[in-house]
């Protein structure tokens, strides 16, 4: 799998040319387009997410990498499609309404990406029937509800409050500076990731 190897030191060092060359590079080799995603996507952003959160690597490279694995799927993403191939899982991300920090989210979203996600991110300043809307239309399992301000948490209950009522089967999991376990569970959401990381995992176990 010299293909995947080269595709992985692409997307760790974040290069967004030799990415998009090394996954061209795979498909003409006849590498199937879904091992490129589990084999070679995957496991790299997986790599930068454990080097992010032992301050091996900081959020510039985070996003960079994040940049590389999009001009990959920018590839692949149209055979993905016509072989019929499902993601990992479906996911709506967000920040709540009030609240205008991203960087947190960008984070969660490229790693999830990077994961094997369908991701649709609702950008910030995202209110209650925004997420209700786009759970219904992408057929979300997981709602991800991001907030860095104290101010902007009761938000992420009243968005819940909004899922609910709207009779929506999704998992509603939350994250941000602020939050915590005990938060969680008292406005009734699934789960909580501490980091962007943990995000992935709790994405996944949630989707099951």
């Amino acid at each position: 799998m010299a293909d995947l190897a080269k595709l992985r030191d692409a997307v760790i060092s974040g290069n967004e040319k030799a990415a998009a060359a090394a996954a061209k590079e795979a498909l003409a080799a006849g590498i199937d387009p879904v091992a490129v995603v589990s084999e070679g996507v995957s496991p790299a952003m997986a790599e930068v997410g454990r080097r992010f959160e032992c301050g091996e690597a900081f959020v510039p490279e985070l996003l960079i990498s994040s940049r590389a694995t999009k001009a990959i799927f920018e590839i692949i993403r149209p055979m993905l499609v016509k072989k019929g191939a499902q993601p990992v899982g479906r996911v709506v991300v967000g920040t709540v309404q009030g609240d205008l920090h991203d960087i947190g989210k960008n984070l969660v979203v490229a790693l999830l990406e990077g994961g094997g996600f369908e991701v649709t991110d609702l950008g910030v300043n995202v209110p209650p029937e925004k997420f209700v809307q786009a759970a219904r239309e992408k057929n979300a399992a997981v709602v991800g509800l991001s907030a860095l301000l104290t101010t902007t948490m009761p938000a992420m209950k009243t968005t819940i409050e909004a899922v609910r009522k709207a009779g929506l089967k999704v998992k509603v999991m939350i994250g941000g500076a602020p939050v915590t376990q005990a938060f969680a569970e008292e406005i009734g959401a699934e789960g909580y990731g501490e980091t962007a990381a943990a995000a992935v995992g709790l994405a996944k176990k949630l989707s099951a």
